[in-house]
């Protein structure tokens, strides 16, 4: 049994990681909320590029753009995990919904390449057999996602530039407050096709679009901001993701390092009492044993 000295330094430790959990619960809640604000801010560029795609496609249709003519090939995967732990099963649960997919994908293609951001997810690819071609490291702040998403740009010219047909985009998405499940979505080829049926609408302002460039020079650098609008949105709904993760990861320690505190506390408190107990029981059997000398 534990001495009371010794119950004490236990409760010590215990208050001290309490403290640290709070504190990183605070900070988990802080970041979720930095990088949903980054997607809300990013809402109305999305939309202006989407209406410029629009208004190029009332001059030169189009059904996909930025994929290659092949039916099939390799098949090229950004895959969003994290670089640090302490989020649960985050990254396990993104490299087998990715493992699973790309299986499916597989019947079609002849091949897939891989391209990770974050080191835990790398590692978890990389532990199911699976090799990465290259690892991005996540971005530590909202300002450092645009360069992520450039060099990620750089890797997709390069797969285009080898015919590498598809991309898709594997991350986890905001479905309600704090889940954030696995998802994949089409990256390239893009399809234009909903921006066609939206060509006839009415323009949202009173005098239509004019360009003087090529429609086919437009289109493409529209495209390439389309690209960096949804890989910027994928980039900072998995950090949200990530931090919502370690924020419910947080909250279960919080609650195991209270029961355990409140099991040391009892322990203690029942020691004590043990010992007071025995301190009384000496003074008593001390007084009596002096009642007898004097008689």
């Amino acid at each position: 049994m534990k001495t009371l000295e010794a119950l004490q330094r236990d409760m010590a430790t215990t208050t001290d990681m309490q403290d640290i959990v709070r504190t990183m619960k605070v900070l988990a809640a802080v970041s979720i909320r930095q990088y949903e604000r980054a997607q809300e801010s990013l809402q109305q560029y999305n939309r202006t590029v989407e209406l410029g795609l629009q208004a190029v496609l009332r001059r030169k249709p189009a059904n996909t753009m930025g994929g290659g003519e092949k039916e099939q090939g390799e098949v090229g995967a950004i895959v969003f995990g994290s670089d640090h732990g302490l989020c649960g099963r985050y990254n396990e649960n993104m490299a087998a919904f990715a493992m699973r997919e790309l299986d499916k994908m597989q019947r079609q293609t002849n091949g897939r390449r891989i391209l990770v951001v974050g080191a835990r997810i790398d590692a978890s690819l990389r532990a199911m057999g699976q090799s990465v071609e290259e690892c991005f490291w996540v971005p530590g702040t909202v300002d450092n996602i645009t360069e992520t998403v450039q060099k990620i740009l750089l890797k997709i010219d390069d797969w285009q530039q080898q015919d590498i047909a598809t991309i898709m985009l594997f991350h986890h998405a905001r479905r309600q407050r704090v889940t954030y499940p696995p998802e994949v979505r089409q990256l390239l080829p893009v399809d234009l096709s909903r921006f066609n049926r939206d060509r006839n609408k009415p323009w949202p302002s009173r005098s239509l679009p004019q360009f003087t460039m090529p429609a086919e020079q437009l289109l493409r650098s529209l495209i390439r901001q389309y690209l960096f609008g949804r890989l910027f949105n994928a980039c900072a709904e998995s950090l949200a993701g990530e931090h919502a993760s370690r924020l419910m990861s947080m909250q279960v320690a919080e609650k195991n390092i209270q029961q355990r505190l409140e099991s040391l506390t009892a322990v203690y408190r029942q020691q004590r009492q043990n010992q007071i107990t025995e301190e009384l029981l000496d003074v008593v059997s001390g007084f009596e044993a002096l009642q007898e000398r004097k008689r």
